[in-house]
């Protein structure tokens, strides 16, 4: 067995950002399911590992692409607010008339897609309270810590005890959003347009799976990368 293959997918995705891309063609989980082997990834994908490791290999990072695991918190947390939080936010408020439309137009012969726009509905409500109470105390708690380590000053305790407390709770909510969003794709099967689909549907189906590539990252950046760091810089007396 090769080396990359006893790594977990997390590592994978930490030390060569582009096999994020490879991993989300093949529907293998790099952000809530990181943990995983990537042996294991690859036989539930039913995919040789071999191949997967030479398409690695041959991965080149974007342009400009930074390395987040070196970079202060701050500007990581300006990045996942800038990017993917207000992308989640434009596409929640585009995406919900769209799917009306779509479900007025469709229904009758897809009433799969009530149940997605059922599914919809809730996930997009849980995801704008998640970045609401990120970006209202998680986030700006990470900041001021990071500042005062930086500064070798003392850290003011935090209102929840200790950060790994929120953070345990963010990462439970980003399992409960990964959830609903493999249901959406289950219930199309995996996005593909039926022959009498319109323009909206397809665009609607588009951009779903759009959605859901844009949050594996988004959550990536938080579980795997800005999370643990967060918890590693708190000061040890911290509970």
């Amino acid at each position: 067995m090769s080396i990359a293959a006893e790594k977990t997918v997390r590592e994978v995705v930490l030390e060569n950002p582009a096999a994020a891309r490879i991993f989300e063609k093949l529907g293998i989980d790099y952000c809530c399911g990181g943990g995983q082997s990537l042996e294991d990834a690859c036989a539930r994908a039913r995919v040789p590992v071999e191949s997967i490791e030479e398409s690695l290999h041959a991965a080149e990072p974007a342009t400009g692409e930074r390395d987040w695991r070196t970079e202060p918190l701050f500007e990581l947390i300006a990045h996942i607010q800038e990017t993917h939080h207000r992308y989640t936010r434009d596409e929640l408020r585009r995406l919900g008339p769209l799917f009306e439309k779509v479900c007025s137009a469709h229904g009758r012969n897809h009433p799969e897609l009530f149940g997605m726009q059922t599914t919809f509905e809730g996930v997009a409500h849980e995801l704008r309270m998640h970045m609401m109470k990120e970006e209202a105390m998680l986030f700006p708690y990470i900041v001021r810590m990071e500042e005062a380590v930086v500064a070798h000053e003392p850290v003011l305790p935090p209102p929840f005890g200790a950060v790994r407390n929120p953070v345990a709770m963010m990462m439970r909510e980003h399992d409960d959003a990964g959830t609903a969003l493999r249901d959406l794709r289950e219930a199309s099967q995996g996005y593909a347009v039926p022959p009498d689909a319109c323009l909206s549907y397809r665009t609607l189906y588009q951009a779903l799976a759009a959605f859901e590539a844009d949050l594996h990252q988004h959550i990536h950046l938080e579980n795997n990368i800005l999370f643990p760091r967060a918890v590693e810089m708190e000061p040890a007396e911290s509970e």
